[in-house]
């Protein structure tokens, strides 16, 4: 039976049990009615007492904790009992899922490579990720309800939350740690703001590179086409003598050949950079690379340098063959083209520490300032733009090096000094590098025996 409908019906048969008992035992003394009456008012009130003691253990249930079963009851309160216990583990339960999905979705947020700031409606950080923290100096925990105005300081970024004005990303540059934001702020619920954060630091550098490179381009190519243009309008233009028409002509096969140069070498830039990497198990003897590049050297020098090539034994180097020949070539060049006539130009190998060969050339030549060093590597980057437009570089050498030594798995060191010469070496790991086989000790000792 339904509670509701008992708890009226046992009400009234306790009434009437109450009132029938007190009739009775007052009717003794010839006061039925009034035994009745404190019958009934006495059942009444067990009835009242009862209740507020199962109301009481559900009310203390309800305000202490909920972690344990509810009171036990039957009737009425064991039915309100058993329905609300129902509803608070249903409320729980989804209190639990609620708190799940929100944590699986900040640990996806979490997976973002980009920073994202929960702000509420008054500009304080309710939540930060660990991206967002490092990117702009946060900590997750501490700076929690803190005001991100208070904390990210940045003039340019607490105008930008400030102004509202959220259809353009903010671009954020740090000039201490050369760290390049883009910010975009996006408005939720009731006042509140997403903040989201990309570090473009190497697509800006890497902008940035392709503007000089393009530029730099532009300029190499410009300077001998402007040479040649003045030299052709001089050909269509004035009679020249047999001598002067072929200066002209030698000066225009000059620019030329320059102009070519330039090309191969972007031509090699472009096909290391989007090429696969050198095969791992195709080995070459050093010996032919250091023939060919000393044969390469010796006739750009002429006769005017010392060029010396140590003996690389029977050592094998396993990658390109052309870009390993490509590598060495373009160090002997520049080292022949910025040593004096009269200096010394060696070509050396040797083991590496823990393992691997350091390929090395050195030269007497007139030496770079330590300033220049850590940008030598760089395409078109030039120590002295007119000595090396004299000499016919391209100021690509030294990247397509580099690109050869990265390809390979090693790496490139510079030493030099002003007026002292300097020393290029190209760093192998020993994966890339194969030694020859030591002699069998009893065959040595038959040897020395014989």
């Amino acid at each position: 039976m339904n509670p509701l409908l008992l708890r009226p019906l046992v009400a009234v048969i306790a009434v009437l049990a109450g009132g029938t008992i007190g009739a009775m035992v007052a009717g003794r003394w010839g006061h039925p009615v009034i035994g009745a009456l404190c019958g009934a008012a006495m059942a009444v009130a067990a009835g009242a007492l009862l209740d507020g003691l199962r109301g009481r253990r559900l009310l203390l249930w309800l305000r202490n904790t909920t972690s344990g079963p509810a009171p036990r009851d039957t009737g009425y309160w064991g039915e309100l009992a058993y329905r609300t216990e129902r509803h608070v583990r249903a409320l729980e339960a989804a209190n639990v899922q609620e708190k799940t999905r929100l944590a699986q979705f900040l640990s996806g947020i979490e997976a973002s490579p980009n920073g994202v700031l929960l702000l509420d409606a008054g500009g304080h950080i309710e939540w930060c990720s660990r991206v967002a923290a490092e990117q702009f100096g946060l900590d997750p925990e501490r700076d929690r309800h803190q005001r991100a105005t208070n904390l990210i300081r940045s003039p340019a970024f607490v105008a930008y939350l400030q102004a509202g004005q959220f259809a353009e990303p903010l671009i954020l540059n740090d000039p201490l740690t050369r760290q390049v934001l883009a910010i975009t702020v996006r408005g939720y619920g009731e006042g509140q703001r997403l903040v989201l954060s990309q570090d473009i630091t190497d697509r800006e550098r890497n902008e940035a590179m392709r503007r000089d490179f393009v530029a730099n381009v532009s300029h190499e190519i410009r300077s001998p086409l402007t040479v040649l243009a003045g030299f052709v309008e001089t050909l269509a233009t004035l009679p020249l003598s047999e001598s002067e028409r072929a200066r002209v002509l030698v000066l225009m096969g000059q620019q030329t050949d320059r102009m070519q140069s330039l090309v191969a070498d972007l031509l090699t830039l472009a096909q290391l950079e989007g090429g696969p990497r050198p095969p791992p198990d195709r080995w070459h003897r050093v010996a032919d690379l250091f023939a060919r590049a000393e044969a390469d050297a010796r006739a750009l020098s002429a006769g005017r340098h010392q060029v010396e090539v140590a003996d690389a034994a029977d050592v094998e180097i396993a990658g390109d063959r052309d870009e390993l020949l490509s590598a060495i070539g373009n160090l002997l060049t520049n080292a022949i083209r910025y040593t004096p006539t009269g200096g010394r130009v060696e070509l050396t190998l040797g083991p590496r520490d823990g393992g691997g060969a350091v390929i090395e050339v050195a030269d007497t030549g007139i030496g770079i300032a330590r300033e220049h060093l850590p940008r030598l590597t760089e395409r078109f980057y030039r120590v002295d733009s007119s000595r090396s437009r004299e000499t016919g570089g391209t100021g690509l050498g030294l990247a397509i090096v580099k690109h050869v030594v990265q390809r390979h798995g090693g790496e490139v060191e510079i030493d030099s000094e002003p007026g002292r010469g300097s020393r290029f070496r190209l760093l192998l790991p020993p994966g890339r590098v194969r030694l020859p086989a030591p002699a069998p000790r009893d065959a040595s000792v038959r040897a020395d025996a014989g």
